[in-house]
């Protein structure tokens, strides 16, 4: 397949220098990643008992709640865009760092609200979060895959998944250790972030990126260049495709756990908190699955190829889970977790797609649609129940997943395998 690249050759006489697996550039997007995920789910964790104590009914908790979480979802998609193409035209750097001071500020006065214009300013910092929220992986896995090595590449973007999914987990503790203190939560996000700063200067600027930026002529950071080419459009729509089942999976299925367990009449209370962070938990473990899987196999398509499959397998016991204890469907989420932890995988796949010049607007974009795309799953499940057919809660859930998960194994089956693949190249 003709493709609209070519390579970018260094400049004579550089000469890359070893990086160990465990650099600084490594370790701080772990970190980075790691409060960007607490923060991203700590809201889920605490909407009812922040939202309770600035005095709404059980009625205003929901709309609200909901109302906010889409505010944070614009913000997201917006900062997708602009931190990468700040990526491209800025720098790597300054685009991790940038995110962590903004969603750690916003983190910070999301815990300070209060008074008659709460819900307000909840919502104007809730956005601007998800502004900060939206740049700090793309970069973090951008830089690390430009300074590592290509041999090891996966291994430090499976680093960087792993610990940063298991903020979600932390999160929910954080907040059951605190009970009520639902603003310290916040202030610990805060101060996480602030606190990375100070790593600032032992992390240097990918050397990928600095000899395209003193070259002339050549476009960084322009997201149009997507639409530019049919073959670059459909690169990057088969990017955002392969992430399907994850938030279909943690959107849908874990979210609602409780609706789909009552439906299946499951033994006891599902509590969606802990199903949330059970999910992470094993989501976490799948993500380091993943990414040695990956080493092994030396190929990304292959893993995305099994994970789908276990993803396959995970639902169709979810949705066998009638009349089970409650016990046994937390093992199920578990499991399907488990089998959804291709996350490093993913974004990955998304940085070694694209050029030097287009790397950073198509890692930090790419998660943030995918993430975006969970509109468009509820708007599907939600039809499938509305259409002539009648389709129960239960029927729309598992045909909307199958569905799900057959593109996201079409989008596989298309993509290039980019495992050592040399990524000093640009796009044309």
């Amino acid at each position: 397949m003709k493709t609209d690249t070519k390579p970018f050759v260094t400049p004579a006489g550089t000469k890359q220098p070893a990086v160990s697996l465990f650099n600084a550039a490594v370790i701080v997007a772990s970190l980075g990643y790691f409060v960007d995920i607490y923060d991203l789910l700590l809201f889920g964790i605490i909407r009812i008992k922040s939202l309770a104590s600035l005095g709404l009914s059980p009625e205003q908790i929901e709309s609200v709640g909901l109302q906010l979480i889409n505010v944070q979802m614009l913000g997201l998609l917006v900062g997708g865009i602009i931190w990468g193409v700040l990526g491209d035209k800025k720098g790597r750097l300054s685009v991790l760092f940038g995110s962590i001071l903004l969603y750690s500020v916003a983190n910070i006065a999301n815990g300070l609200i209060g008074g008659e214009n709460a819900i307000f300013w909840y919502m104007v910092w809730r956005f601007i979060a998800g502004l900060g929220l939206a740049g700090e992986l793309g970069a973090g896995i951008t830089l690390v895959s430009e300074i590592l090595p290509k041999e090891k590449r996966g291994l430090g973007t499976m680093i960087v998944a792993s610990v940063g999914i298991s903020g979600a987990v932390v999160a929910y503790f954080v907040s059951n250790a605190l009970g009520d203190n639902w603003r310290v939560c916040y202030f610990i996000g805060g101060g996480l972030g602030l606190a990375l700063l100070v790593l600032r200067v032992s992390v240097v600027e990918s050397g990928m990126f600095k000899n395209v930026q003193q070259q002339e002529g050549i476009s960084r950071g322009n997201y149009f260049k997507f639409f530019t080419s049919r073959e670059r459009l459909l690169r990057y729509l088969k990017c955002i495709l392969i992430g399907l089942p994850t938030w279909y999976v943690v959107g849908i299925l874990v979210s609602f756990s409780d609706r789909f367990a009552e439906k299946m009449g499951v033994q006891g209370t599902i509590d969606p908190g802990k199903a949330i962070m059970i999910c992470y938990a094993c989501l976490t473990l799948g993500d380091l699955a993943s990414g040695y899987f990956s080493q092994v196999l030396k190929s990304r398509k292959k893993v995305l190829y099994i994970f789908y499959t276990l993803t396959l397998i995970s639902v169709l016991l979810y949705f066998r889970a009638n009349g089970v204890s409650d016990t046994m469907f937390y093992s199920i989420i578990g499991l399907m977790g488990f089998s959804v932890g291709f996350w490093a995988i993913f974004v990955t796949v998304s940085a070694e797609q694209f050029g030097t010049n287009l790397r950073a607007t198509a890692a930090t974009t790419v998660p943030n649609f995918a993430r975006g795309m969970l509109n468009l799953i509820s708007i599907l499940f939600v039809m499938l129940q509305k259409t002539v057919f009648g389709l129960s809660y239960l029927q729309s859930g598992l045909i909307t997943g199958l569905i799900c998960i057959a593109i996201a194994f079409i989008a596989a089956f298309w993509i290039e395998e980019t495992f050592g693949k040399d990524l000093n190249y640009v796009e044309q």
